[in-house]
């Protein structure tokens, strides 16, 4: 038999960290309502709490990628679930707004950032020589997982045993998730006497670089705000976070309740995208090795922005318009993820790419903050949701043409071995 190679476990061990860690990043749409409805609270005042957690999530992305290089992958996750753990027990005997920010929006914002997709890149690119895009595409889909087998269950526990138990149910997940990556987790190939998978002979491992995690994530960007490509790359996220996490992500449960539906049958809707995405993303990993990353962003902008243009009405209707939103949403949702990282790793190199796209990402959590924010504040001072879907709805189809103009830079990897870079 031909032994299984040890990458395939390390990568497992990664996808289950990730799919925690979105089921959490995913509670807060199951959280609103009972939350307004038990503390009185508005919306505007809760989404501030969820607007600190996604900002703090994505400012930790770059820190982190270079935390994995001074402190290794295993440890960087197994501190991150037990941080998680720990603040979402806590959340769960929360009496004051004040302690909702803090703990979901600082510490559980901090604990999914550091087990966020520029850790899952940096797994990758320790761990694979051959199939990344491919491999990316099938880690990225974990966000889907996590929705897919979590919401519907947090929403019938928050509807019948309340809040509370839902966040215990994701605490108890983080504790075994850090178990699992303490266990199969290993730091690189080379610690075990392997070369990563897909590699030859003339392999030559990269060599760890000197300096603080502060330093090398500044000096990353310092390199990379002189570069058109990271402007381009960093604003499509932007719009990229603003119309997934920050949107739909947080405001669609809240959004769907207010037109009548049960808020177990609108989790089921995100589960469901759940489905899509992950069938969409891994297909988008599969496209990127193959065909042009700035012809398939454009094509995934400009259908989510179609979609969200006509959201609206379907939420109105209530009917079949909905069911088509939430197949054709689902397959969009985060297949820009692995033709942003071939871009980044095509126009900054291999070694600055995964802590470049950091940052890049660390844009896409500012629009994810700001339009969860901003959402909840149409929301209370208009009584729905219309004016943010569209307005997202147009940025989207703004962003499809912005990532016309990145520049096709020359492959610098064979097409079968694309190297993405860090969702």
């Amino acid at each position: 038999m031909t032994r299984i190679h040890r990458a395939w476990f390390v990568l497992a061990a990664t996808f289950v960290v990730l799919l925690v860690s979105a089921a959490i990043r995913s509670t807060p749409g199951v959280l609103i309502v009972p939350l307004e409805h038990e503390f009185g609270w508005s919306r505007a005042t809760i989404s501030s709490a969820i607007s600190v957690n996604l900002l703090l999530y994505g400012l930790m992305g770059p820190f982190c990628a270079a935390i994995v290089e001074r402190i290794g992958a295993r440890r960087t996750m197994a501190l991150a679930m037990a941080l998680l753990a720990a603040a979402l027990l806590l959340a769960t005997q929360i009496k004051e707004p004040w302690q909702l920010v803090l703990l979901w929006g600082g510490l559980v914002g901090a604990g999914t950032g550091m087990a966020a997709m520029v850790l899952g890149t940096s797994v990758v690119n320790r761990w694979f020589h051959a199939r990344r895009g491919v491999v990316l595409g099938a880690l990225t889909a974990s966000t889907a997982t996590g929705q897919l087998l979590f919401l519907p269950l947090l929403a019938k526990l928050s509807e019948e045993s309340g809040w509370r138990s839902a966040l215990g149910l994701v605490a108890v997940a983080a504790l075994v998730a850090g178990t699992v990556a303490a266990l199969f987790v290993r730091e690189s190939p080379a610690a075990i006497g392997q070369l990563p998978y897909g590699a030859d002979d003339s392999y030559t491992p990269p060599k760890p670089r000197a300096g603080s995690p502060a330093s090398l994530a500044l000096g990353a960007l310092g390199r990379g705000v002189r570069s058109k490509d990271f402007w381009l790359l960093a604003g499509t996220f932007f719009i990229c976070g603003a119309s997934t996490n920050g949107l739909i992500g947080t405001h669609l449960i809240p959004a769907c309740m207010d037109h009548g539906i049960p808020e177990v049958r609108a989790a089921g809707m995100l589960a469901t995208m759940g489905i899509f995405d992950l069938f969409g993303t891994t297909i988008s990993g599969w496209l990127t090795d193959r065909w042009d990353s700035r012809k398939l962003l454009f094509t995934y902008y400009a259908l989510r922005g179609l979609s969200l243009l006509l959201l609206p009405h379907a939420l109105v209707e209530a009917g079949s318009g909905l069911n088509v939103f939430t197949v054709f949403y689902g397959l969009d949702w985060i297949a820009t993820v692995p033709p942003t990282v071939k871009l980044a790793t095509d126009a900054f190199g291999k070694e600055d790419a995964p802590i470049v796209f950091g940052w890049v990402f660390t844009a896409h959590q500012i629009g994810a903050s700001l339009a969860a924010l901003g959402a909840g504040v149409v929301r209370t001072q208009s009584g729905d949701y219309r004016a943010a879907f569209l307005t997202s709805g147009a940025l989207c189809l703004m962003a499809a043409f912005l990532a016309l103009q990145v520049t096709r830079a020359p492959r610098k990897f064979e097409v079968a071995t694309p190297v993405p870079a860090a969702g």
